[in-house]
């Protein structure tokens, strides 16, 4: 499996740092954003079937990957996702995109529907992977989900507990992490996953990974709580998929979260996959995305 093909590499500079990213096709924008603890390299089979149709541009968040890394704080602030959201709006503007559809797994995904909230003049159409908004997951935590994902949890701790744990084995930890499901050793890209683990060796890396969790555990849930006091929705379409192995559609009921959250057309359904859906069922994904983003 060829990776990335006819897509360029490059870093891009924003107000906060340098951002890498990769980028290629031609058509109408589409921002795809990782989740954790990995890089756009998860874009890597779905990416280029999409570039058929659409411009497509792939980064790496702020924290992770070789993009730039504020440095751990007490507030978390530049970790919020209204700043990383910022990060990406000014990615899109230096490849001239005003408006453009945004895909997000995971934690890009929470940085994709904080954007949509914070830019709604911005983001056309948005599409989520394997996750219900981050207000629900707290507030509906109960024995099953904290065990479930306990990682919420760990990797909010103070500086510099989980930090400290993580560096001592960080291949270890990213192994055990991804394998909320059971995973072969051939299950990523071999490709992405060196990509994944030379990022994981990076302790800088790690403090980006906890600092994000530290803030989805505070500052996220202000920014969050006031969005809702406010009655401020998603105004675009949304488009939810899960995988039909994991946890999100064992524990609720994602269409319904969803349309709690968003005052546009909300749709989807899980997926024969597990937490990784754009590397385990790519072709699935790219299928539901080109009919979503081209309707």
């Amino acid at each position: 499996m060829s990776f990335f093909e006819g897509f360029t590499l490059e870093t891009v500079s924003v107000a906060g740092g340098k951002i890498r990213l990769r980028h290629g096709g031609s058509g109408p924008p589409l921002l795809l954003l990782h989740g954790n603890p990995q890089t756009h390299a998860i874009w890597h089979a779905v990416g280029p079937a999409l570039a058929k149709r659409f411009s497509v541009i792939c980064p790496d968040l702020r924290g992770y990957g070789q993009t730039f890394k504020p440095a751990v704080t007490d507030s978390h602030a530049p970790y919020a996702k209204r700043e990383m959201a910022r990060d990406m709006i000014q990615v899109m503007e230096h490849f001239g995109h005003v408006q453009f559809f945004v895909g997000g797994h995971d934690r890009g995904a929470r940085v994709a529907h904080r954007m949509a909230l914070d830019h709604p003049d911005r983001v056309l159409k948005l599409a989520l992977l394997d996750t219900v908004p981050t207000l629900e997951h707290f507030e509906r935590t109960n024995m099953e989900t904290a065990m479930g994902y306990y990682h919420w949890f760990f990797l909010a701790q103070r500086h510099p507990i989980p930090e400290t744990l993580i560096n001592a084995a960080p291949e270890a930890w990213f192994r055990g992490h991804t394998s909320r499901e059971p995973k072969g050793d051939d299950f990523f890209h071999p490709e992405a996953l060196a990509d994944y683990l030379a990022a994981v060796r990076d302790p800088e890396v790690i403090g980006g990974i906890c600092e994000d969790y530290r803030a989805g555990a505070t500052i996220d849930l202000e920014h969050d709580r006031k969005s809702r006091e406010d009655g401020e929705k998603v105004r675009c379409p949304l488009l939810a998929l899960w995988g039909s192995k994991g946890k999100i559609g064992k524990w609720y009921e994602p269409l319904e979260l969803w349309r709690q959250y968003c005052d546009g057309e909300v749709s989807g359904d899980a997926l024969p996959s597990g937490h990784y859906l754009a590397e385990e069922v790519p072709e699935q994904v790219v299928e539901r995305f080109s009919e979503f983003f081209q309707a």
